[in-house]
């Protein structure tokens, strides 16, 4: 029986993470998918939901764009809810023009370049919840213009020598190094 998981859920057992904490992840978003293979793509589904990113840099790979996002004070890389569909790569192109403004994306690759889970917590009336984020490397011209959001703070180009001194975490510095693998 065909489900909205089932392609991506072969595209995940297939992934070959970057160390054992990713690898970790993904055994985790592989069960997610597996338990809810209808409705892993609803953000209303109350343990948690596909959601995907966008990691995106400039064609020396030596700066990516980040921004300060609005709920969370802290720089990320752009993404966000996919509302259903299964399509994961669109999602993450969608949210990367939405967020940033870019009109000129492309993907790198067309496999997913990341994996992460990670928690988000109660506000208002919804409840802590995990996301399971599929991370998808892009490339834009720096020289075309960033127009954030009302989602961000701010969105910028940043060197990635330079990432150490903005609010970033852990999957954020797991991105930039796995940049200098990315083909060009």
């Amino acid at each position: 029986m065909f489900s909205p998981a089932s392609e991506l859920l072969d595209d995940v057992r297939g992934y070959r993470p970057f160390d054992e904490r990713e690898r970790a992840m993904r055994d985790r978003l592989v069960a997610f998918l597996a338990t809810h293979e209808m409705t892993a793509f609803d953000r209303t589904l109350v343990p948690g939901h596909v959601t995907a990113s966008a990691w995106i840099v400039d064609p020396e790979r030596a700066r990516a764009v980040l921004l300060h996002h609005r709920k969370l004070d802290r720089w990320l890389q752009l993404g966000g809810h996919v509302d259903g569909d299964p399509d994961v790569r669109r999602s993450a192109l969608r949210e990367a023009r939405e967020e940033s403004g870019l009109r000129t994306l492309r993907m790198i690759v067309d496999s997913i370049y990341d994996i992460d889970v990670h928690r988000i917590p109660a506000r208002g009336s919804e409840p802590a919840h995990d996301h399971y984020d599929l991370r998808f490397a892009l490339e834009a011209d720096p020289r075309e213009p960033l127009v954030r959001n009302e989602e961000s703070h701010d969105v910028r180009w940043i060197a990635l020598s330079d990432l150490e001194s903005y609010a970033i975490d852990d999957s954020v510095r797991r991105l930039a190094a796995k940049t200098g693998t990315l083909p060009r």
